[in-house]
């Protein structure tokens, strides 16, 4: 996949068409990664992942029985946190909402957060500060900081998430005159 067109959850993708190794969310929200010899299977039917390639993301897609469909939706941070796998209690999107616009972010920001947990308000701060901006997040536990780093990887914010596993209550950030929030 090219840069160009690379899935990433802090932008849409420019030609806004879903390929091979893309991420497609569906409307009772489950992610999916599309590979061409797979099939998405439920109740209703089957989906073949082929059939998805090449399609417009918002696209209703029916199931080979004509007993259901799928909404083929771009992954945004909104989506990803009503999904993710919570290793720890997470904001939702009211809440992320308004420590954002208190915050001031915007494109460009630098932030500095503490507890990465599930990644929820990472993600949705990552979109936010995207592009030019950086998040350092620190999380105490290791497993919690090697699965976020997977995440923040996969859905191309590597770029703009730096993840330490750290106990800033005991040592701090290590950063200084680095961050606007």
């Amino acid at each position: 996949m090219s840069l160009a067109t690379q899935h990433t959850f802090a932008t849409y993708k420019k030609n806004n068409t879903i390929e091979e190794g893309d991420l497609v969310s569906k409307e009772n929200v489950i992610l999916i990664r599309i590979q061409a010899d797979s099939e998405f299977c439920c109740k209703f039917g089957n989906y073949k992942h082929s059939d998805m390639i090449g399609l417009q993301y918002g696209t209703k897609l029916g199931s080979n029985t004509g007993r259901g469909f799928l909404f083929l939706l771009y992954p945004t941070p909104e989506l990803w946190t009503l999904i993710l796998p919570h290793r720890t209690q997470i904001l939702y999107i009211a809440d992320i909402s308004l420590i954002m616009s208190f915050l001031d972010l915007k494109p460009g920001r630098v932030m500095i957060e503490s507890g990465t947990g599930s990644g929820s308000f990472s993600h949705s701060i990552a979109r936010t500060i995207a592009p030019g901006g950086h998040l350092f997040t620190f999380e105490y536990h290791q497993d919690r900081v090697a699965i976020a780093t997977k995440e923040f990887e996969e859905h191309g914010l590597k770029d703009l998430v730096t993840i330490e596993c750290r106990d800033v209550c005991k040592n701090g950030f290590g950063l200084e005159n680095k961050a606007d929030a």
